[in-house]
């Protein structure tokens, strides 16, 4: 069997072995969401026989005494020589004596020092790391790691932060893109239209999911296997990860609007308000408050404007950012919490059709990355000028999924994504009315060159010549992934 590799990060990785091989001091952050490889990549550099001279702390959610002693365990396990911290003082003060032997100190989960307790453990590193940075002969460097990006930039960007402008280099770690998604599969599965969807709307580009399903061997299992596999049995890798993210630290307050958003991508504002309403007046009044800490702090729900919209109007979508945690609150937290009480072929056939639904609105968000990153590589014949985005109107009657714009060449490219093929050709009709409303609200594209697109994961010869007969291009998943495989 293909052993597991190291998929994807090239432009990371060559910033990192920049920053590795310059020979001076440096203070590294790296943030990223929870499992999105930061630590991989780090270790994927700092392999002992590529260097020497490395220790990796994790910091737990402990108190001060709890992080002492796990970093006495970890500086011990690497062959670090005495002396040994006795408290977060003596701790800061012996990373910056290694550092300034040539040392590499890497510190993962880093936003705990936001915790009150820890929080003075910053202070203490600011003195060090000023003293390393005004040492010429100084060759090592800090690295820090968190999956907070929030509590990240209070430890390190706030201007009150002890550490404020102290970092040399940052790396945002970002999704796998689909090319390195495309090379995972290929290893270790098939690159199907309906695989991709199904993987990519669970997992997104999170690597640590894909080795999980790897692990257990379901990587290329049908679905109701992979889902029973890592998410219904008692062993499961994922069946408790969401509540393990993100959801034990909101402990239950944005849960009403976390679950509305989930269960209804595209919502407004209104909408959530009316459905608070309904269920906890109490709460209504606070949906605004919890709207903008989900989306600013916690960077859980992304407010979406049409196309062309003003920052400012009053045309928002929310959507759930991450698919893994949309998937989960819409699809499969229910089915999961009553394994004990109905039958597993009832739950799982319950969670496998929810997901198709679910589906239906990752398939946007899958075309429209599939399109930048085509452009971004210079594949295709269709070269972006502005970001993929839908459009909408304000009384709900014209929705376009995809709207691409080449202003170089003056072509505007406006899409219908359907999951299923059928239900895609059924719908071109009305969707001829929405182009029209589109077309009448923007009278300037009508001297550009306008082409209707009709996208589902696979299509048949046939659903592509009635597509086609209809006067749309017909294009599916394995036509947006030609030129992004190995």
């Amino acid at each position: 069997m293909t052993q597991w590799g190291f998929y994807g990060r090239r432009a990371e990785r060559a910033e990192l072995t920049q920053v590795l091989e310059h020979g001076r001091w440096f203070f590294l952050q790296i943030s990223g969401r929870r499992h999105i490889g930061k630590t991989r990549l780090v270790l994927e550099l700092l392999q002992p026989e590529r260097r020497e001279r490395v220790l990796y702390i994790q910091i737990p959610d402990s108190d001060p005494a709890g992080v002492v002693s796990t970093a006495r365990d970890f500086i011990q396990n690497f062959g670090v020589s005495a002396p040994l911290p006795h408290d977060l003082r003596s701790l800061a003060v012996r990373i910056g004596e290694l550092c300034a032997e040539g040392w590499i100190v890497a510190l993962d989960d880093f936003q705990y020092f936001n915790r009150k307790a820890l929080y003075p453990f910053t202070s203490e590193l600011q003195s060090v790391v000023d003293r390393l940075a005004a040492t010429p002969e100084a060759r090592g460097g800090l690295i820090v790691l968190g999956s907070l990006h929030t509590e990240m930039q209070v430890l390190l960007e706030d201007r009150s932060a002890s550490l404020y402008q102290r970092t040399t280099a940052t790396i945002n770690l970002g999704h796998l893109d689909i090319a390195s998604l495309l090379e995972l599969l290929e290893a270790h599965a098939d690159t199907s239209p309906e695989r991709l969807l199904f993987l990519w709307n669970l997992f997104e580009g999170v690597p640590k999911f894909y080795r999980d399903c790897f692990e257990q061997g379901v990587i290329n299992a049908d679905r109701r296997t992979l889902l029973e596999k890592m998410f219904f049995s008692s062993s499961s890798p994922l069946r408790t990860e969401a509540e393990n993210w993100f959801l034990r630290e909101l402990k239950g307050r944005y849960d009403l609007v976390l679950k509305y958003v989930a269960r209804n991508p595209g919502c407004t504002h209104a909408d959530l308000q009316s459905h608070a309403d309904s269920v906890a007046p109490a709460i209504g009044s606070q949906v605004g408050g919890y709207l903008k800490i989900l989306e600013e702090r916690y960077e859980l729900v992304e407010k979406r404007l049409p196309m062309f919209a003003n920052p400012k109007a009053r045309q928002s979508h929310y959507m759930i950012r991450d698919n893994f945690l949309r998937s989960w609150l819409d699809a499969l937290a229910m089915p999961t919490a009553a394994i004990n009480f109905r039958p597993l072929p009832v739950l799982l056939e319950q969670a496998d059709q929810r997901l198709m639904t679910v589906e239906g609105h990752g398939l946007e968000r899958l075309v429209g990355q599939l399109y930048e990153e085509r452009s971004r590589l210079g594949i295709g014949d269709f070269p972006l000028t502005s970001p993929i985005k839908g459009w909408w109107d304000r009384r709900g009657d014209t929705e376009i999924d995809l709207v691409a714009l080449d202003e170089t060449s003056k072509r505007l490219r406006l899409g219908s994504c359907k999951r299923f093929e059928l239900a895609l050709i059924k719908d071109l009709g009305r969707f001829d009315g929405h182009v029209a409303r589109f077309l009448k609200a923007f009278p300037h594209f009508s001297d550009w060159q306008v082409e209707k697109l009709a996208i589902a994961p696979s299509l048949t010869p046939e659903a592509r010549q009635a597509i086609a007969a209809a006067g749309y291009l017909p294009q599916s998943l394995d036509d947006l992934t030609l030129g992004l495989r190995c």
